[in-house]
């Protein structure tokens, strides 16, 4: 019989959503697995929310009181999705209350908070066993995991340079209503926390650890119109743009913005080594591009050029199974591939990867870009 971890959801909104449909799927991807995961409640803002979540996907109770999930004795997982602010005081309170917990990203708004909460998880984790994890979410998907084994695999050589992107098109439209996410006060920073941190935490996954960062940040539509005629002064970047170097000595540019046109979800990198070199495209995630220097060269090229390697859905068992491991990848099989991970930490007792630390690592860069950009000049990270 599968164990079965309850979980309580903090925020229904599309992460909210997302998380739930992926803990949902696993029995489909990650057949005898001996886990599951069992979101039993939810808790929003308003409850006439949470009620209308608990009617239409079947949560045992709803609150707007997340004190009643976080001491909910049933609980073992609280499952943050709420806006950045909120996540510091909520993984405290979960951490406190004994419970393993799962944050979506940024960890924080700040280094002292990430830097608390990577403490707490530790500790916590030490003397009772409390998993603490992050949902980096691109990291589980198979064309990522294709690129970090080529690279730990030494396939690449030394990395001598990079370029990640990461860009919408969401903040185009003068005329949308900013979200959340658009309002400092709520998120911290606008496109530097939420594709930011993304980016930043893939390149410290495949190239290795930040040295420092010489960062700029644009508004390019400084008003949006609010629906009862009022004008929105806008107060988190749109975008931003990094010059990083590694501790291994790496350069490279990390870019990330919500004034992209005709961009959708648009994740791409390159990485380029001594030996060899990678690239992604997030919409097309079922290809990874790789480079050997080794291939033989000859007439009109011999076998030399980029090899468009399938990953599509070959993982690792006990994932891969379904659909099928020829079938076609999609954004959402990165988070189910996210929730297996961690509950699979739980089950056999591991730390999660990414865990907290990986997430104040990310915090780290993050806000050393914010202040490059205030102080007009490179940042060392410490």
């Amino acid at each position: 019989m599968s164990k079965e971890y309850k979980i309580g959801l903090l925020g229904f909104g599309s992460m909210g959503k997302t998380h739930l449909f992926s803990a949902t799927s696993l029995p489909f991807y990650y057949s005898g697995c001996g886990f599951e995961g069992k979101y039993v409640s939810v808790c929003t803002s308003r409850i006439e929310s949470a009620e209308k979540a608990k009617e239409q996907f079947g949560f045992l109770y709803a609150t707007d009181n997340e004190d009643d999930i976080i001491n909910d004795p049933d609980i073992d997982i609280i499952d943050i999705c709420t806006p950045n602010i909120y996540h510091f005081e909520s993984a405290k309170k979960a951490i406190a209350a004994g419970k393993h917990v799962l944050c979506e990203k940024p960890l924080a708004i700040n280094v002292a908070q990430a830097d608390e909460l990577d403490r707490l998880s530790a500790k916590a984790y030490e003397k009772n066993g409390q998993v603490c994890g992050m949902v980096f979410n691109n990291r589980h998907l198979s064309a990522v995991k294709r690129a970090k084994l080529l690279i730990d695999g030494g396939r690449l050589g030394r990395i001598l340079s990079f370029d990640f992107k990461y860009l919408h098109n969401s903040c185009i439209d003068p005329e949308r209503t900013p979200g959340w996410k658009q309002d400092a006060d709520v998120c911290g920073a606008g496109t530097l926390f939420d594709l930011g941190a993304h980016v930043v935490d893939l390149c410290r996954y495949l190239c290795g650890d930040f040295y420092s960062v010489y960062s700029k940040e644009q508004i390019a539509f400084p008003e949006h119109r609010l629906p009862d005629g009022g004008v929105w002064k806008t107060n988190a970047d749109e975008a931003a743009y990094m010059i990083a170097t590694l501790r291994c000595g790496a350069m490279g540019t990390i870019s990330v913005g919500k004034i992209n046109i005709g961009e959708n979800d648009g994740l791409t990198f390159s990485i380029y080594g001594t030996e060899g070199a990678i690239k992604f495209d997030l919409m097309e995630p079922d290809w990874l591009y790789f480079y050997d220097s080794h291939a033989e060269s000859g007439s009109y090229g011999g076998s030399r050029g980029f090899t468009k390697i399938e990953c599509v859905g070959r993982y690792e068992a006990p994932g891969g199974s379904f659909p099928s491991p020829k079938a076609p990848n999609g954004w959402l099989r990165g988070h189910i591939g996210s929730m297996y991970a961690f509950l699979n930490a739980i089950n056999c007792g591991e730390q999660a990867s990414p865990s907290f630390k990986d997430g104040a690592e990310v915090q780290k860069v993050l806000d050393a870009a914010r202040l490059s950009h205030i102080e007009g000049k490179e940042i060392i990270i410490e």
